[in-house]
């Protein structure tokens, strides 16, 4: 039997669940423990994390169901059921438990003996800068006490989350979760007057609860606030005995009660609320009860239930208040032309689109591919793609488009319905009511992204650039990924309200979409000569350096190989756009980095090597051989930071090499393309490219631009469905070989 069973809702926290999960699992100064997630069911995306995990961890138990419909409530009264521990701990998904707390509170039990509840205080940790607000439990005694006693009506504010609680004297008292969504509050007051005994944990805080950027959905406007008044009435009833503890919990309820129907917009309907607070008011009224003052005139007309006259009341509060100067405008970063202003003021176009890549490189990745999906599939939608001047040559015939910055680019982004971009659209781009924003992204992020740069000072914008990038994240309504690797760290480091579609990438549909005769075809374009094994060399960008370098000497790297190879030399685009690719060292090596699409210079190659670009998650859709060289991983790590670790054997998706002799004696043995080569990167595409199987930009123009339910687009066919394009060239069948540590 375990010590502490800690329960796990995991509805809604995909992005943060893996660190939850950390906080408890990779603490090893206390390992009698035993974590049980909730999940919405077997399909969720959470419950893959879960499972994953658990492989590897017998102290994560396989996940429990519970609908989301049921509440978070309900979830925890799962988790509680499966239990084994002696103490019950709850913790949300989006949550951590402090380092050392469970060691500590082991400690305290063993001070204290069993009681049937220990208190905890919490860290608030802001979404952002990570700064710290902790709040620990007032005015209680060092040693054991009964809870009601001490505590009194100040239990009801205690998250559950902030206690641990003795298993057997939960199931005795049969104490369960009300419905509701302020389901902490009746849980709080019943379990403080059901305990005998408690004692709190002084140091350290028991959990670090994360404020999220979007806020508490229970803070916001909603018809969800008559549920904080039925979890008054509970409570209220079960302290009716303890008029010490009513009376407090009375007085609270009245002036949340005022405080929310004071608030514009916060209610649907705020005559109803107004009603059923007037209700509890009157059944709970203590004897010689007396509002404070400042509140005595709104108490008296919620006693009457005169919602108009306390509308009119707080009305002339509100009015008495707009009298104040108004703060300074905050200063504006860049204005649009006025003739974006001027088209602003025409009607929305509902069948017009606007598309972007690449900050108006042009006609390519995602945003093209889903453009021509569209061409065929909602030819009712007039699609405009926006570009640069330079980017203008690079844009198919039959395609409309603009060049940014031109009357006609800000009349399209003025008027159109729907948004369509892999990086973001200008800052002083407005989201009118009724458009669709959609974010494709370019590449599954192996480097941190957003907001979680800001560890990492070599690459951290400024506070303001941050600032900017949640701006245009809060214009998003979809955000797509290709797998779910992918859905964990956009979650974190760009945080927002859209909905993310695990629908795949939509540039990757070439991988599964093309034959023998477009890879040949390709091959010929790139003059790879015939017969040869053409090798993608596609290096990343540093962040800490500046012009372009290979990071390995390719001449050399083809006399090693000999006559059977061709190297394909392709830059980052950053560089590309600079004119500062040199010329290459060798003539089997063919610089590909002016060929515009990536799609098909991986068509054309045999195998890839790569380091720490994100083309290695494209490219192992075609299931071809993936080489990784990594001379500098400890610096990129450290500098740009990264969001796993790509060199670990149960990561990478084949075999690694740290120095020039060990990528030639990779290829020289056959190591790059044998049987565990295969192994790693069989795994490495299960986990990487779960969504893409050729159909991502149809499913994107169905639910986007046709407007199709979620739950009648169809999902992604089975990795073992799926037939990439065909390698021109495969290499000799492996002979058997025992796995390399």
């Amino acid at each position: 039997m375990p010590r502490f069973s800690i329960v796990v809702p995991t509805h809604g926290t995909l992005g943060r669940l893996s660190r939850t999960l950390d906080s408890v699992l990779l603490d090893r100064r206390f390992d009698d423990v035993e974590v049980i997630p909730v999940c919405d069911g077997p399909e969720a995306p959470e419950s893959v994390t879960v499972a994953r995990r658990a492989e590897s961890d017998e102290r994560l138990r396989a996940a429990v169901w519970s609908p989301p419909a049921a509440g978070l409530g309900a979830a925890r009264d799962a988790g509680a059921r499966a239990a084994r521990g002696t103490y019950l701990l709850f913790l949300d998904g989006d949550d951590e438990v402090a380092p050392g707390a469970l060691h500590a509170l082991d400690a305290r039990l063993r001070e204290t003996g069993e009681v049937d509840v220990v208190y905890g205080g919490y860290e608030r940790v802001h979404w952002w800068e990570g700064s710290r607000g902790t709040v620990q439990v007032p005015g209680t005694p060092d040693g054991v006490f009964a809870p009601a006693d001490a505590l009194g009506a100040r239990a009801a504010s205690l998250p559950a989350w902030s206690a641990a609680y003795r298993r057997a004297f939960v199931e005795e008292r049969e104490l369960t979760f009300d419905e509701g969504y302020f389901t902490d509050l009746s849980w709080g007051v019943r379990v403080a007057l059901s305990a005998e005994k408690a004692a709190v944990l002084p140091e350290p805080v028991l959990v670090r609860h994360l404020l999220r950027r979007q806020g508490s959905r229970i803070d916001g406007p909603g018809a969800h606030h008559l549920d904080r008044l039925d979890q008054f009435d509970r409570a209220l009833g079960h302290a009716a005995e303890r008029p010490d503890i009513a009376g407090p919990l009375f007085a609270e309820l009245a002036a949340i009660a005022l405080k929310t129907a004071a608030v514009p917009g916060q209610l649907p309907h705020p005559g109803r609320y107004f009603k059923r607070a007037s209700a509890l008011y009157r059944r709970h009224r203590p004897a010689g009860f007396r509002a404070p003052a400042s509140l005595d005139a709104q108490c008296r007309l919620l006693a009457a239930g005169s919602y108009t006259a306390f509308r009119a009341v707080r009305g002339a509060r509100r009015a008495a208040g707009s009298l104040k100067p108004a703060p300074p405008e905050p200063r504006q970063e860049k204005r649009a032309p006025e003739v974006y202003a001027e088209y602003l003021k025409q009607p929305v176009d509902p069948n017009l689109a606007v598309y972007c890549a690449y900050w108006g490189r042009g006609y390519t990745c995602s945003p093209a591919a889903i453009h021509a999906a569209a061409q065929r599939l909602a030819p009712h939608i007039h699609s405009v793609f926006l570009v640069t001047e330079d980017g203008a040559g690079r844009v198919p015939e039959g395609v409309e488009h603009a060049v940014l910055g031109t009357p006609r680019a800000w009349e399209v982004l003025a008027r159109a319905t729907y948004f369509v971009n892999n990086a973001n659209f200008a800052d002083s781009v407005v989201k009118r009511p009724g458009t669709v924003h959609l974010s494709t992204q370019h590449g599954t992020p192996l480097k941190k992204m957003g907001l979680e740069q800001a560890d990492h000072p070599v690459v951290a914008p400024a506070t303001g650039a941050l600032r900017r990038l949640l701006g245009r994240v809060d214009r998003w309504d979809y955000l797509l990924t290709s797998n779910r690797h992918s859905t964990e760290v956009w979650e974190r480091a760009c945080p927002g309200d859209h909905e993310t579609l695990e629908y795949g990438y939509p540039r990757n549909d070439a991988y599964y979409t093309a034959d023998a005769a477009e890879v040949a075809r390709v091959r010929r374009e790139l003059g790879i000569p015939e017969g040869k094994k053409a090798l993608l060399y596609a290096p990343t960008h540093r962040d800490y350096r500046t012009g372009f370098d290979a990071q390995l000497d390719l001449g050399a790297l083809c006399d090693a190989l000999g006559d059977d190879f061709v190297v394909l030399q392709r830059a980052h685009y950053y560089y590309d756009d600079a004119g500062g690719v040199p010329r290459p060292p060798h003539d089997r090596v063919v610089d590909v980095t002016g060929h515009f699409s990536s799609e098909e210079v991986c068509l054309a190659a045999d195998a890839l090597i790569t380091d720490y670009s994100s083309i290695v998650f494209d490219y192992a859709n075609l299931d071809r051989p993936i080489v990784v060289y990594a001379d500098d991983w400890d610096v990129y790590r450290a500098l740009r930071g990264v969001t796993f670790d790509l060199l670990a054997p149960d990561q990478a998706p084949g075999p690694v090499a740290t120095t020039p002799e060990e990528l030639a004696r990779l290829f020289r043995s056959g190591a790059w393309a044998d049987q565990e080569s295969a192994a790693r990167r069989t795994a490495f595409r299960e986990r990487f490219c779960a969504f893409d199987d050729g159909r991502a930009a149809e499913r994107v123009v169905r639910r986007v631009l046709l407007g199709e339910p979620a739950e009648a687009v169809e999902p992604p066919l089975p990795l073992a469905r799926r037939t990439p394009a065909p390698a021109a060239s495969a290499p000799a069948a492996p002979a058997p070989t025992a796995p390399r540590s």
